[in-house]
């Protein structure tokens, strides 16, 4: 087993996405604490927010993998398929599931508050923003960069 962790420790690509991902998180954290000047931690397993955490970890993927097995390699190529996808995700479709939680918990109160029935809300952070996918690219590229 621990050949395993060796080899995990021992590569590049693992590391900068690992470095991406806790970098952002702990950037979405600390923003999170100026801003409500208070610690959740629900933040440490919650979707959504700035910057994003999926695009920081898959950008730093792609790079390294371009960094390390040349930017022409069908590695980087089948990466980069991966990173867009994620990315379309992250800021498209998980972003309009959270826009239609919105409209349905506001859709759950007014029906609740008429008939004083108990709610049950739905989750509505689900998504990044463009902005919050940009950021997230940028952390990821400049962790796949110092780790190169």
């Amino acid at each position: 087993m621990g050949s395993v962790w060796q080899a995990w420790a021992a590569n590049r690509t693992f590391l900068a996405w690992l470095a991406a991902c806790l970098l952002s998180q702990g950037i979405k954290i600390t923003l999170g604490v100026i801003r409500q000047h208070r610690f959740d931690f629900r933040w440490l397993i919650t979707t959504g927010g700035m910057p994003s955490t999926h695009a920081a970890g898959v950008t730093a993927l792609s790079a390294s993998i371009g960094f390390q097995n040349g930017f022409d390699s069908p590695l980087f190529a089948a990466a980069v398929a991966f990173t867009v996808i994620t990315l379309f995700d992250a800021q498209g479709v998980r972003r309009w599931s959270g826009r239609q939680a919105q409209v349905l918990n506001k859709m759950l109160e007014d029906m609740y508050f008429k008939r004083r029935m108990r709610e049950q809300r739905v989750k509505e952070l689900l998504g990044h923003t463009p902005v919050e996918v940009i950021a997230g690219m940028g952390v990821g590229l400049a962790t796949a960069f110092a780790l190169r």
